[in-house]
């Protein structure tokens, strides 16, 4: 399998896609996979850096180590908007929730046939040798049902509590995603 390139998609671009970016990267490179991971909002205002809380929440992943999470917090993560150039060049847009998806459905539809949740991704899609573009395919992701219980909840506004939950929720997610990539 060649280089894979996924999009993970949230709202801000602060928390939820930024946690799943980097342990998708770390989880791939521990398997030995070629794995290319972009991050970006819904509604995103562009520029804002990486929250003192999701650095914090990252920290409590026991697998995660702290000297690589200071080089990612020191390269600078920068919140974006989701743009149709993000799409087009993506193998897969991983959704943190359905209504990510929706957007995605509404507002770049030729994207919307690699567009799935996070929680559905990691239980649907079959692993094996065939490639990528045809197990995604298989899912048939643009007509797919969405359904709330496929979302990972946004800690924003909320407690420490709620992003540690969301940080520990992501990993077991991204490595079951990793395994079926």
């Amino acid at each position: 399998m060649g280089r894979v390139s996924l999009l993970v998609v949230c709202t801000g671009n602060a928390s939820r896609s930024v946690m799943a970016g980097l342990m998708l990267e770390q989880l791939a490179a521990r398997r030995g996979l070629a794995l290319s991971v972009r991050t970006a909002g819904t509604h995103a205002v562009d520029g804002l850096p990486l929250g003192a809380r999701t650095l914090a929440a990252l920290l409590t992943v026991p697998e995660i180590a702290g000297k690589q999470l200071d080089a990612f917090a020191a390269a600078g993560h920068r919140s974006r908007q989701l743009g149709a150039e993000d799409l087009g060049r993506a193998d897969l847009v991983v959704a943190m929730e359905s209504a990510h998806v929706r957007y995605v459905r509404r507002r770049h539809p030729e994207a919307a046939p690699r567009t799935g949740a996070l929680r559905r991704l990691a239980a649907d899609l079959r692993p094996g040798p065939a490639p990528l573009s045809a197990r995604v395919a298989a899912l048939d992701l643009e007509h797919a049902a969405l359904e709330p219980a496929d979302d990972v909840t946004d800690p924003a506004g909320r407690n420490d509590a709620a992003y540690v939950a969301c940080a520990t929720e992501l990993w077991a997610l991204c490595e079951e995603l990793v395994r079926r990539l």
